[in-house]
């Protein structure tokens, strides 16, 4: 329900410029967008990148769900819409940003990380390979765009003390940044009460004596023994390109950056672009993902494991259940066709690989054996019990259950199809999850009663032997010499 544009003009720009962008972006926004946009806030001299003068950022609300209704009036197509337009502003660098899915997890979506310099090689050489490594970002074709989210460096102007002249002149160094401080910068005093308020007092220089380098010289200093030394005495300056903040990340050097994939690029695909485009920049710097990139990189290293353990989760219950180790292989095999179904069924409709899609997964695998166990359950007592063979065992189970087993799927696919037509808040999380739990279920369900019996019968006839008949009792012959009369004494 909201978006952000960030607005970054040349260094030193004033403020003046910095607001005139701010409002031909807003005044666009409004024309263009009236049936999404609800209002929009802009503010100048800030930005999610950092305080300054050229820096601006608008907050765009978005009018409720159920009154965006038209056609392109969700979150993303009229994300593409600014997009396309602020490409063509010249005068200032701007972007517009959707939140994360996530909130507190980093300021934007797309792939958020740090440029580190481990080796401590320097602001002049992070930039530079800053550069290097956005340029070789875009290039690779995997991003739509990306940009360094911090301020550029500007011009600032240093001021150097000669402590010996200092000392010679009697100047405790302490005394001269105190009186630098509180003239150029401010100091607070304490509280008064004006008219029944409590309002703080700042001491800070004149105006007119801190605007020009120049102005440094109307500056003294009292030393120890009372009298006023000039600055001009013991202090030089020069002009100096530099980063208008220290950015660190994790104890070292770093730059923030935020990249969007390309349009048919997943996450996951650029943030392993970047780790090989890394290994080109000089030796001592690396990555370092930050927010919701962090956590898809951590949990996406966690997705094997996950399927694995339950997969043998699954395996040793159903273990348990038929008391064989080799019966429950059957069912497990029926758990690839949903799989692939869950995955056809998101490539399809144009879904990305994220948490939801791993979530439907695992609950496909869950519902894949549960429709063999359907088949395999009667099959299993067919064999064993009914005595017939393998093949006509299998063949009769699966028409006996094809029934329940429709039914049952049937009633879980409806259940979920909605989601996969939902909108609104939340809608992308509902059509990936719902998406892959129904292709998946469609494709396990059609395909378990055709190849649930094929596997029983090769598992079954591999691993397991069919309890042997009960012998038939013998009958010894008996010799007969005609019939044998019994005489009974009276």
């Amino acid at each position: 329900g909201m978006m952000f544009v960030n607005i970054q003009l040349p260094q030193n720009a004033s403020m003046e410029r910095t607001n005139k962008v701010i409002a031909q972006v807003s005044e666009h926004l409004l024309q263009t967008e009236p049936d999404a946009i609800e209002g929009v806030m802009g503010i100048g001299g800030f930005s999610f990148a950092g305080a300054s003068q050229n820096a601006g950022i608008l907050f765009i609300a978005f009018k409720p769900f159920e009154q965006r209704t038209k056609p392109g009036t969700d979150l993303f197509s009229v994300y593409m819409r600014a997009t396309e337009y602020v490409k063509t502003i010249t005068e200032a660098q701007v972007t517009a940003d959707v939140p994360p899915s996530i909130s507190e997890l980093g300021l934007s979506s797309g792939v958020d990380f740090y440029l580190l310099d481990r080796a401590g090689l320097g602001h002049e050489k992070l930039v530079e390979s800053q550069n290097q490594l956005i340029g070789m970002a875009m290039d690779s074709g995997k991003f739509a765009f990306a940009m360094p989210f911090s301020l550029p460096d500007e011009p600032q102007y240093r001021i150097t003390f000669d402590e010996e002249k200092a000392r010679m002149l009697a100047a405790d160094l302490s005394d001269v940044n105190g009186t630098m401080s509180i003239a150029w910068g401010s100091a607070y005093v304490n509280d008064f009460i004006d008219r029944g308020r409590v309002k703080r007092v700042f001491v800070q220089g004149d105006a007119g004596s801190r605007l020009t380098p120049e102005d440094l010289d109307k500056w003294y200093v009292r030393n120890s023994h009372g009298n006023m030394v000039p600055f001009s005495a013991f202090t030089s300056g020069e002009w100096i390109s530099g980063s208008p903040k220290l950015s660190r990340f994790n104890g070292f050097g770093g730059m923030e950056v935020v990249g969007f994939p390309a349009p048919g690029v997943s996450s996951g695909d650029a943030m392993n672009t970047l780790s090989d485009l890394v290994k080109k920049l000089p030796r001592g710097f690396d990555l370092a993902y930050a927010g919701l990139s962090f956590e898809e990189r951590r949990a996406g290293s966690q997705a094997m494991f996950l399927y694995g353990t339950s997969l043998l989760i699954v395996f040793l219950c159903l273990a348990a259940l038929y008391e064989s180790w080799s019966v429950p292989a059957a069912v497990m095999l029926v758990v690839p066709f949903g799989v692939f179904g869950a995955i056809g069924a998101t490539m399809l409709f144009g879904l990305e690989n994220n948490v939801y899609f791993q979530v439907g997964m695992l609950t496909v695998m869950g519902l894949s054996a549960k429709n063999a166990i359907l088949i395999v359950e009667f099959a299993k007592s067919l064999y064993e019990k009914e005595g017939l063979s393998l093949f006509d065992a299998a063949v009769t189970a699966a028409r006996m259950r094809l029934r329940p087993i429709i039914m049952t799927s049937m009633a879980f696919i409806l259940g979920v199809l909605p989601m996969m037509f939902s909108h609104g808040a939340s809608m992308m999380s509902q059509l990936s999850l719902g998406t892959s739990v129904v292709g998946g279920t469609l494709a396990a369900t059609f395909l378990a009663v055709f190849f649930v019996p094929l596997f029983y019968v090769l598992v079954a006839g591999i691993f397991t032997r069919r309890h042997a008949d009960p012998p038939e009792r013998e009958v010894s012959p008996v010799a007969s010499d005609g019939p044998r009369t019994h005489e009974t004494p009276i």
